[in-house]
């Protein structure tokens, strides 16, 4: 592809917010019907034993501890940089190669599987082989889908980060179904049907990406972008951490059948998620933009409002509606346990709901002094969940007190604390 033909890509879209909001309204339906979708597997639930959805909701936890989320606002981050400074090029050899690293991981992770099957197996308390290899390729494709996701994002090509989203839903429902319903599988037969789901997703995003990635690579200074990529890598994947980690933990310290009850209504609680992500999606390469060219942006208050809105209204919904919702989309025994718990969980993800705004504000501008302090919380939080760990809603209070100070922590860095000099190469 000529580099003439390379001037069709956007770069800015016009700053207004009514083309914010028709942005944000898309992503919200697309976040919504796709994670309706992916939710539906879940009443898969009640074609096979409370303990195999236990092992099938560890092994997806595995699948959301790979970094999506840094992955995903990396590429988002140098897609729309290049796009905004003219290096389309180089974005294309950087693209190119992390497709390739993350293929080498994906053989490295293979290996350690082979070598250590016993002991996960018997860890994780899973008795059929096939579902931590599926898990394998799962884990693949958790690394192509946000990376060319935060392409499309980066290029604020959001009408296909938002089709890829359903279509993702569609292939993981449609693939969970037929194997569990037609086919008799368990956990490993849902565990196929995310990685399809994964696939499809992938395969749109990789195919409407390919007018960056396709054209002649160019050199790039290595430095300068280390300096930008371990900052986002590791702040987002500090917020990672705070979405995931209590599963992980839960799965660990409780047995099968309580770990499904939990599952199930973190499943739920993080579908809050759906409605409030698509404003700080649509936020952070417009701000990127800005911030290259030294234009003004008042988009920081209007996220917060409508996520504010957005979170506490789902929450309350879920605190009124709870016992109802886990009745309809899981079978009797999960109500008892999952209604109890799921109040405090949907509460929990008010205050992360608005941290993560903030995050991508102040990582959109390279203000990456937050970055230790995300990684300090992030560790405290992991100490804090070996400790207190007695009952099902000890660890939700866990996750609530660290998810109010995450967001303290984001208000002070965006509020009080004055912007200094860039602290990376580059940035």
């Amino acid at each position: 592809m000529s580099e003439a033909q390379t001037e069709s890509i956007p770069t800015v879209e016009p700053r207004s917010h009514a083309l914010f909001f028709r942005q944000s309204g898309w992503l919200m339906i697309a976040n919504v019907g796709g994670g309706l979708m992916m939710l539906a597997v879940h009443l898969l639930n009640k074609k096979i034993p409370p303990a195999q959805y236990g092992i099938f909701g560890v092994l997806l936890a595995v699948a959301m501890f790979v970094p999506n989320m840094p992955l995903q606002m990396v590429f988002a981050q140098q897609t729309a940089q290049a796009l905004a400074t003219g290096r389309r090029r180089e974005l294309a050899g950087m693209i190119r190669l992390a497709w390739l690293g993350t293929f080498g991981l994906f053989l490295l992770l293979g290996l350690a599987v082979f070598l250590w099957q016993t002991d996960i197996l018997t860890g994780w308390r899973i008795s059929n082989p096939a579902d931590l290899w599926i898990t394998v390729f799962v884990v693949l494709f958790s690394f192509w889908l946000p990376m060319f996701w935060g392409v499309l994002q980066g290029q604020q090509n959001f009408f296909w980060l938002g089709w890829s989203n359903i279509l993702s839903g569609a292939g993981r429902l449609g693939g969970a179904c037929v194997l569990v319903l037609a086919l008799g599988a368990y956990a490993g037969g849902m565990m196929l049907g995310v990685c399809l789901g994964l696939a499809v997703g992938a395969g749109v995003a990789i195919w409407q990406t390919r007018s960056l990635w396709g054209l002649r690579a160019a050199p790039f200074d290595w430095r300068g972008l280390l300096g930008q990529i371990l900052p986002l890598m590791l702040g987002f994947g500090a917020v990672q951490f705070f979405f995931t980690a209590d599963t992980m933990f839960v799965k660990a310290y409780f047995s099968g059948d309580t770990a499904a009850f939990y599952v199930s209504a973190g499943t739920l609680s993080r579908g809050l998620m759906w409605l409030v992500v698509p404003l700080a999606t649509v936020m952070f390469p417009k701000i990127i933009h800005s911030v290259a060219r030294s234009e003004p942006s008042r988009l920081l208050g209007v996220v917060l409002l409508g996520t504010a809105a957005l979170a506490a209204g789902g929450a309350a919904g879920l605190t009124i509606l709870g016992p109802w919702v886990v009745r309809l989309i899981y079978s009797k025994e999960y109500v008892s346990i999952a209604a109890a718990v799921l109040p405090w969980y949907a509460w929990a993800m008010v205050p992360l709901s608005l941290a993560y705004a903030l995050v991508n504000n102040l990582l959109a501008r390279s203000q990456f002094r937050i970055v230790p302090v995300l990684l300090l919380l992030a560790a405290a939080y992991g100490v804090a969940l070996t400790q207190f760990h007695d009952r099902l809603v000890t660890v939700l209070k866990t996750l609530g007190v660290f998810n109010l100070l995450l967001l303290g922590v984001c208000a002070w860095f965006t509020w009080a604390m004055k912007p200094g000099a860039k602290t990376t190469a580059g940035a």
